[in-house]
């Protein structure tokens, strides 16, 4: 069952119990209401009785019950019964007992009583005279008052079915209209494919969980483009990048082995194997790191980093293999007090490795010249700042640089396998924050990383 159907059901189930209690609840009240008032009436019934009856001695037989017929209108199935104190009875003119001297005896006891034989409400009193002590008991049958319970009854079950069906429809619609976007959401998710994975469901604007379900659903879709992008780079770049080396190393070996040679040709053949088996073995380490930080940011936890603790790190570790004063760090704007502007949440490992390749290319396309890095904090976040003094890069290559496998540089000294700023981005786009670049032939290359605060 769909859920707006299941919502839908439960909706009107709820209702219609809460409205049948009402309705029960009703009929039962007015049902015992009538009775009483009709109890009250047998009761003013005995009371006027026993006036015409028992106070009015001068007036003979005949003439009270012409009285008693004229004015006091006859219940429907009335019976009155006047017993004297041995239980007999009298002044009406009919000598039938009808009650038993049980049933009378009771109400001499208990002054007052009310009850029912069957379809029959019975009122019984004990009255004082002057002529004795008598029982009056008077019943009739409620007739009207069962007429109008049928009624009742009858238009509650009219209301009942009525309401009920109301319910049913208008839960219904409004179980689709709460759930229309979640069937948009439907609609749209089944448009999404391997060929479209950059495809984004329709988030809405209301604050509910249909939309914390589309933005959950993005979010996963956002890595999973990501991991896809990242397998056809693998596919498509990679094989390429591993082929060549071999490639390199296959025919360097067949051209050495082709004649004799001297040892000098062999030895320079051997570098030429060696130096290609060196960029294999980069590019096999790049891949491999690369897929360790894909792993470890899926399977680790995001924690608090000091960013001026991490970057005085990297300084003595960089200082430690270029030599003092190598890497220069400035920090400004730092809080005196709260710290809290200073605080990142992100993967220290995965972080440090994207600002080590930042700086190792810095190193490699300065020839080792001195590399500054800023630190500064603002009410906005806080803004890394890494500059060289290399000989820059062009213009049209500024948007290629992040790009998996390529190089800026053809120089062989400072050739790489590509991997290192594409890694850098992608590390730091992962914890939302924005990467930079701007190159001058006479300036140098500064990279510009800014974390906002939230």
């Amino acid at each position: 069952m769909k859920i707006k159907d299941r919502l839908a059901l439960y909706f009107t189930l709820i209702s219609t119990i809460t409205l049948l209690c009402v309705l029960s609840v009703t009929y039962f009240t007015f049902k015992k209401v009538m009775e009483s008032e009709f109890f009250d009436r047998l009761t003013d019934r005995t009371m006027v009785t026993a006036k015409l009856y028992l106070e009015a001695d001068e007036i003979s037989d005949e003439a009270l019950n012409k009285v008693r017929t004229q004015y006091l209108e006859k219940l429907n199935g009335e019976v009155i019964r006047i017993y004297n104190e041995r239980n007999s009875a009298t002044f009406i003119g009919d000598d039938q007992q009808f009650w038993s001297s049980h049933t009378i005896d009771r109400v001499r006891e208990l002054g007052k009583v009310r009850f029912k034989e069957g379809e029959r409400q019975v009122v019984g009193i004990f009255y004082k005279d002057n002529q004795g002590d008598f029982v009056i008991l008077a019943s009739a049958i409620d007739q009207s008052t069962t007429l109008r319970i049928h009624k009742l009854l009858k238009v509650m079950i009219g209301v009942f079915i009525i309401i009920f069906l109301g319910l049913l429809l208008s839960g219904r619609w409004i179980a689709k209209r709460i759930l229309a976007p979640l069937d948009v959401f439907i609609g749209q998710v089944k448009l999404i494919k391997s060929n479209n994975l950059h495809f984004r469901v329709a988030e809405g604007t209301n604050k509910d969980e249909i939309t914390l379900l589309a933005q959950n659903f993005n979010n996963l879709m956002e890595h999973l483009e990501h991991s896809f992008i990242l397998q056809k780079t693998f596919v498509a770049n990679a094989s390429h990048e591993l082929r060549t080396p071999v490639t390199r190393m296959i025919i360097g070996a067949e051209i050495a082995l082709s004649k004799d040679r001297q040892k000098q040709d062999y030895e320079k053949a051997l570098h030429s194997v060696l130096e290609d088996a060196e960029k294999l073995e980069n590019i096999i380490t790049a891949l491999f790191n690369l897929a360790q930080a894909d792993l470890e940011y899926s399977s680790s936890l995001a924690e608090k980093i000091r960013m001026d603790e991490l970057i005085w790190q990297l300084q003595a570790e960089w200082n430690k293999r270029k030599g003092p004063n190598k890497l220069l760090v400035e920090m400004t704007n730092l809080p005196m007090t709260d710290d809290t502007p200073l605080i990142l949440t992100a993967n220290s490992t995965l972080l440090q490795i994207a600002l080590d390749n930042i700086i190792s290319n810095a190193f490699k396309f300065s020839d080792d010249q001195q590399v500054s890095c800023h630190l500064d904090i603002s009410p906005a976040g806080m803004t890394l700042t890494i500059s060289d003094h290399g000989g820059g890069i062009a213009e049209d290559k500024l948007k290629e640089i992040f790009k998996p496998f390529y190089s800026s540089s053809h120089k062989v000294e400072h050739a790489g396998n590509g991997m290192g700023l594409y890694m850098a981005h992608k590390i730091i786009t992962l914890f939302n924050g924005k990467i930079t670049v701007t190159s001058s032939n006479a300036i140098g290359t500064t990279f510009q990383i800014e974390f906002h605060s939230f």
